[in-house]
């Protein structure tokens, strides 16, 4: 038995989980758990162009787009003609229409005409309108693309912490195996093996909820890669860890400053505040076109069929009328349109500026989180791994000549495990923290994250 133990603890560091900071980009992506070994990796750039392809937000808007642009057409075209028609000096003793010579039947065109170049103004901003809708399906895919892109690291990691707790188990399985057996002939207490026990049991409900984490997250990717797709890819292998060389890139270039505007201004967020002004400026023009008159002009042709007083057939008679409003008490009316049109304008340029320092706000929020990141996990790699392994080894050491239990070697096997536990966790909220910093700043970042994205206008 005991030689038996210790090939066992010989053996525990030839099974040990690479360390997650070791791994290269596709090795964390290719790595399952034993349970899944023919699950086949999958590429985040594929998701994200599915997702985004998929999502129904987007037709809602593209819908919403082209029903402005039709407006806008509509918004341009003068008002239709209207048609009178009546009779005029009808005499209420016969009701005939040829005792009296005054009676005629009339018919009439009248066209309406807006005021200087409103229906232009009109179009324009209902034009602009829908450009701030295309801006806006681009930051939902953003929007998409990023959340496609938090839950595939977190399945990664999700997926990663299964191996390292059914490493765990198995550990804690042959420890309480050689409990069992020190119980069999006396060396054990009964309250180490029920600990151990415990410990086992304790794995499991771990690992179960391990995996309603990793079903949850499939599902909540199906809001956008849908219902067929989750059917289809009961298991996935994602990856928990990106290459931030991109983002380091973009970075590099702002280093030393907390300003980020230059960046930011190109996010379609700000490119919809850009529209919204647009509008807002053009609404202004539309309120100083109510100065000026508006015009309207009516044709009228009367027939009569009585006699004049002369006996003779009674002529036609043709009406035209021009119909001028003036503008001329403008205080409570024009003036204060105008006035509310111009407070809009300020409004839409200060909420530009707002929105512009709190995503700089955020960004310097991300960089903050992104440099304590990677400070932790160069502790983990440098000094805190290391030193479990050289306790591991120490205590495999001691286990050999006989001044270590066996259980010291599990319970060190243990804590390593939980150390590379503890870097997956970082290495997935490095990536998480560099995934949204790449979606807000754009450029070559998100090029290399999702270049579906940035290839639609090619």
């Amino acid at each position: 038995m005991k030689k038996h133990m210790h090939a066992l603890a010989l053996s525990l560091s030839a099974a040990w989980l690479y360390p997650a900071w070791q791994f290269p980009v596709w090795a964390a992506e290719t790595l399952d758990v034993s349970a899944h070994k023919e699950v086949q990796p999958a590429s985040l750039q594929t998701l994200i162009a599915l997702a985004v392809r998929n999502d129904a937000s987007q037709a809602q808007l593209a819908a919403q787009s082209s029903a402005l642009r039709e407006t806008a057409v509509a918004s341009a075209t003068q008002m239709d003609p209207k048609l009178k028609v009546g009779v005029g000096g009808l005499p209420v003793d016969s009701f005939q229409f040829d005792d009296d010579p005054m009676t005629n039947i009339s018919v009439g065109l009248m066209q309406q005409f807006e005021r200087g170049d409103t229906l232009e103004l009109q179009a324009r901003k209902v034009r602009q309108q829908a450009e701030g809708v295309d801006w806006q399906i681009q930051a939902r895919q953003r929007e998409v693309a990023n959340s496609i892109t938090q839950l595939w690291l977190e399945l990664g990691y999700q997926q990663y912490a299964e191996r390292v707790l059914r490493e765990n188990q198995r550990l804690m399985s042959e420890m309480a195996g050689f409990i069992q057996t020190n119980y069999a002939i006396g060396k054990s207490e009964t309250q180490d093996l029920l600990q151990a026990q415990l410990q086992v049991s304790r794995l499991d409900d771990k690992l179960q909820a391990n995996r309603q984490s990793q079903r949850k997250l499939m599902s909540q990717m199906s809001e956008w890669l849908g219902a067929d797709w989750l059917s289809a890819n009961a298991s996935l292998a994602a990856g928990y860890q990106l290459d931030g060389a991109a983002l380091d890139a973009v970075l590099k270039s702002h280093n030393g400053t907390s300003q980020f505007y230059a960046l930011l201004a190109q996010h379609p967020m700000v490119a919809m505040t850009e529209a919204a002004i647009s509008a807002s400026q053009t609404q202004a023009d539309i309120a100083g076109e109510a100065y000026k008159p508006q015009f309207a002009v009516e044709v009228m042709y009367g027939y009569r069929q009585a006699n004049n007083m002369r006996g003779e057939p009674a002529s036609d008679l043709l009406s035209a009328y021009l119909t001028v409003d003036l503008p001329l008490f403008t205080d409570n009316r024009q003036d204060r349109n105008r006035a509310a049109a111009h407070y809009q304008v300020g409004a839409a340029k200060s909420q530009k500026d707002l929105l512009l320092a709190q995503m700089n706000a955020r960004v310097n929020a991300l960089l903050a989180d992104r440099q304590s990141q990677t400070e932790r996990l160069e502790r983990y790699q440098n000094s805190l791994l290391p030193q479990a392994k050289e306790r591991t080894q120490a205590v495999e050491r001691g286990y050999q000549n006989n001044t270590a239990q066996f259980s010291d070697v599990i319970n060190a096997a243990s804590d390593e495990l939980a150390l590379e536990l503890e870097l997956a966790r970082l290495t997935a909220d490095l990536s998480q923290t560099s995934s949204t910093l790449a979606f807000l700043l754009g450029g070559q970042a998100l090029q290399t994250l999702a270049p579906s994205l940035t290839d639609q206008g090619k």
